[in-house]
């Protein structure tokens, strides 16, 4: 398994939209299928921050095939960089 994509929640609601005009929507909604087809899942990562005393959060892209995240990142880096 590669590195994952970080990405800020208001990233990734960006990209998903924009993930649910290209592709249906049993690709989003399905796992297994998302990590078939995208070659990724998503996974919500939170931490507790104790110098500011609140719950933070990312979103993290798990990638399982390198030639799919390459692809990724060259279709979608617009939505990645932001």
């Amino acid at each position: 398994m590669s590195k994952p994509v970080r990405l800020h929640p208001a990233q990734w609601e960006k990209l998903r939209s924009k993930l649910k005009e290209d592709y249906p929507p049993s690709v989003i909604m399905i796992r297994e299928k998302m990590k078939s087809v995208l070659g990724f899942v998503d996974r919500e990562h939170r931490w507790y921050d104790y110098n500011v005393t609140e719950h933070r959060c990312m979103i993290m892209l798990d990638f399982y095939n390198e030639p799919k995240r390459t692809m990724f990142l060259l279709k979608y880096s617009d939505y990645v960089q932001r």
